[in-house]
């Protein structure tokens, strides 16, 4: 089936209430806008992060929300051009504010599919504050890189730091061959710099190019094992996630208002 795109579709087609018996699971990609090395799109994140779900969309029937493409990238510094991000604060609040507006349609369930590592500690921030004040709310967040162990071990295989490397670039070989630059890959090789640092840096003072990894090594083919075997479990996910209830029941709400803390509550 065509996948289900939240854009896509009139306002009567958004009433999610009785799907599922009102426990349908709504995927929002979330990636980021920011320089990946000389062969990649600054996109590719957010490719990646709404193609896979468009993927899994296709099997299962479920919603794809449109993506929040402004990652938390300030780790790409302000030398190489391309990046554009939001702070973590912001990722966090669009979270809360998202998951609160796809309620009043009746989506209560999202999973939040990221495909930037710099995203965590945001969509971490923002779930949890949705689990403290929202507890009648779903929300939770997974990276697409860790969805299964074959994956995972291909993604660090050229490094544990690890951008537009060989699996991402073999991805978007996959899905979009068509945005990555073949010449440029061949030469964009470099080195993972961070083992053994104490502190945390931006690429410029890590990479020469802002790659960390071996593009030069991907395939096509390699990119279509990877999307397969994640897109299977990101859809797995999906099918679980209508039927999850918390195991003691739903905790009560807080017996306050959010406050300073919590940002983008409404």
């Amino acid at each position: 089936m065509p996948a289900e795109r939240w854009i896509d579709l009139p306002a009567p087609a958004l009433a999610y209430g009785d799907r599922h018996g009102g426990r349908e699971v709504g995927l929002v990609p979330v990636g980021a806008i920011e320089q990946h090395g000389p062969h990649l799109p600054t996109g590719t994140d957010t490719i990646l992060a709404e193609r896979l779900c468009e993927l899994a969309s296709e099997r299962t029937g479920c919603p794809v929300l449109p993506a929040l493409s402004f990652g938390a990238s300030y780790g790409h510094g302000a030398v190489l051009p391309g990046t554009l991000s939001a702070s973590p604060e912001q990722l966090a609040a669009s979270v809360v504010q998202i998951s609160q507006w796809a309620a009043l349609s009746g989506l209560r369930r999202l999973l939040f599919v990221n495909a930037h590592l710099n995203n965590v500690a945001a969509l971490s921030m923002g779930t949890d504050n949705l689990r403290f004040h929202r507890p009648d709310l779903r929300a939770g967040y997974v990276s697409w890189y860790s969805l299964d162990p074959t994956v995972l071990a291909e993604c660090i295989a050229d490094g544990d730091d690890v951008h537009a490397n060989r699996a991402e670039t073999a991805m978007m070989l996959a899905l979009t061959p068509h945005l990555v630059d073949i010449d440029a890959m061949t030469d964009a090789d470099d080195e993972d710099r961070t083992d053994g640092l104490v502190f945390r840096y931006t690429a410029p003072s890590l990479s020469t190019n802002g790659v960390t990894g071996r593009p030069s090594e991907a395939t096509a083919a390699l990119g279509r094992k990877l999307v397969e075997l994640t897109v299977t479990a990101l859809a797995a996910l999906v099918e679980r996630g209508r039927t999850e209830e918390p195991p003691l029941g739903v905790a009560p709400p807080p017996p306050f208002g959010p406050g300073p803390a919590s940002p983008g509550t409404f």
